[in-house]
């Protein structure tokens, strides 16, 4: 079935309170994307979000982010009062997340919220412990020792701790027992609104793309709290971590940081850490798509300490022996989860993603390459792949084509699609066009594309810290009108939901 979808983060909806939220604007949101003849709204990844704020380091695989919560629905249910939450200052400028002041006004008023819910007496609350029980409690303690340690990473904290002995557990656990509620009340609320807001989606027929990284973040109650699963040494120490090798981008190659899994240990449970998450996932999103995917063939392995990634090597994954495992759940099926499979491609890594079945990724914006003939020029794509014009790490259609493309390069652009390189207005259409008229099933289009909008509109420029994941849409950008150009372009490519062509 040809599909199409538009790429938007939560973060990016409009809101009064500094960042996107499962909210009223969500909502409207969802009623455009419907209104446009789309079947998918992808998003970025859900979890709490650490030092940089990137989605991709979370504190947790399995909790959400409290900036999510609507204040809004914390005030109809009289947890907080309208002075309260317009007092709070979130930023000023509406196309920006100001993350330091989220960070130092949105907490105290989400605390407010659940000092005020007796939250631990309703029996909906009990049962969302229960149903949690085998994340929650360790995600909660981590935050509420984090807090106490004044936020450092857990690797620097008292021994005891740090290796959770017994006796320093119960002493915490007494210690922060305020701070763990407050935790577990968030995720209550975030995981009701999200199911709310999923449940909006799905009877307006958009179905969520998911995201998830495949590793976690170092400073994560999964690390703590699980050491079993990644390659740390008897100290919880990392003895290798995650990256990318030296390249013609970067002669340093790309430090990631995050801790590497121990598949042999995994593949000896039968895979049960990953068999829980993708059943989550699967809950929260209907399709979820698995960033690098390259690393379950081979992932490149740094040793802890390192300053770049130079001194790295490639080591075995798991292969098709995950998927095979993976897929004894009903749920997990080969439309279900989207391989990101970007970057260089060696052969076992193309045999494992045709393997799997899953579909694989095609990128416009990497097409382009005046010396060969691309596997991302449209002409040479498969039915089972997504086609994306740029996802969040790319520059925007309209930037990249008049910043980022150049020479032979930009010429072979302007004779692929016809544009007229006059009409800028024109030029991230033509691409668009292009996108939606490739024998890809899916194709995914970021917001930013289709308002045509330029480099501060971009969402991330991957290895830098600072000024990342910030951008937001403005109130009123995504218009009535702009869901019926959207609209014709779906149908005239054939993507629009069968009833509506």
């Amino acid at each position: 079935m040809r599909a199409s979808g538009i790429l938007l983060p939560v973060s990016s909806i409009p809101s009064p309170y500094g960042i996107g939220s499962f909210s009223g604007s969500a909502r409207k949101i969802v009623d455009l994307i419907s209104e446009a003849g789309q079947h998918y709204w992808q998003i970025l990844p859900l979890g709490p979000t650490g030092y940089g704020d990137s989605p991709y380091q979370s504190f947790s695989a399995f909790a959400g982010n409290p900036y999510f919560i609507d204040l809004d629905a914390l005030k109809e249910e009289g947890l907080l009062t309208e002075q309260e939450i317009e007092a709070a200052d979130f930023g000023s400028d509406p196309s920006k997340v100001d993350y330091e002041k989220l960070y130092k006004n949105r907490f105290p008023l989400l605390r407010k919220a659940y000092e005020r819910s007796g939250i631990e007496k309703t029996e909906d609350f009990q049962a969302f412990l229960k149903e949690n029980a085998d994340w929650l409690p360790d995600y909660a303690l981590f935050m509420g020792i984090k807090n106490l340690e004044n936020g450092v990473s857990w690797l620097e904290w008292p021994e005891r701790i740090r290796l959770r002995e017994e006796k320093a557990l119960e002493e915490y656990r007494e210690k922060v027992q305020a701070d763990v509620s407050f935790y577990e009340f968030l995720q209550y609320y975030f995981y009701r609104q999200w199911y709310e807001l999923k449940a909006y989606a799905d009877k307006k027929g958009v179905q969520i793309i998911g995201d998830i990284p495949i590793y976690c973040a170092l400073d994560s109650a999964d690390a703590w709290s699980h050491p079993e699963l990644f390659q740390f040494d008897e100290n919880r120490i990392p003895t290798a971590v995650a990256g990318c090798p030296p390249d013609a981008f970067s002669a340093d190659g790309q430090l990631w940081g995050n801790p590497l899994y121990r598949w042999d240990y995994h593949e000896s449970t039968g895979f049960a850490w990953w068999r829980k998450r993708i059943d989550r996932c699967l809950k929260l999103y209907d399709v979820v798509r698995i960033d690098h995917f390259r690393g379950f063939d081979e992932y490149y392995s740094i040793p802890y300490g390192s300053v770049n990634a130079v001194g790295g090597k490639w080591m075995p994954g798991p292969g098709m022996k995950l998927f095979r495992t993976l897929k004894q759940n009903p749920a997990v099926t080969e439309k279900s989860i989207i391989a990101e499979d970007l970057g260089f491609m060696t052969p076992t890594v193309i045999q494992l993603v045709k393997d799997s079945g899953f579909p694989n990724m095609k990128v416009i914006e990497f097409a382009f390459d005046s010396r060969e003939d691309s596997d991302y020029l449209p002409h040479n794509y498969s039915p089972n792949s997504v086609v994306y014009t740029g996802t969040h790490d790319n520059q925007t259609l309209a930037a990249w084509f008049e910043e980022e493309l150049a020479g032979a390069d930009k010429q072979l652009a302007i004779d692929y699609t016809g544009l007229d390189p006059k009409k800028t207005e024109e030029i991230p259409w033509a691409f668009i066009r292009m996108a939606l008229s490739s024998v890809s099933e899916t194709a995914v289009i970021p917001i930013q594309d289709y308002l045509g909008l330029g480099a501060d509109a971009r969402m991330n420029h991957p290895s830098t810290l600072g000024g990342n994941w910030c951008w937001r849409l403005k109130e009123g950008q995504f218009s009535e009108a702009l869901a019926k150009k959207i609209r014709h372009y779906t149908e005239v490519f054939g993507r629009a939901p069968r009833s509506e062509q």
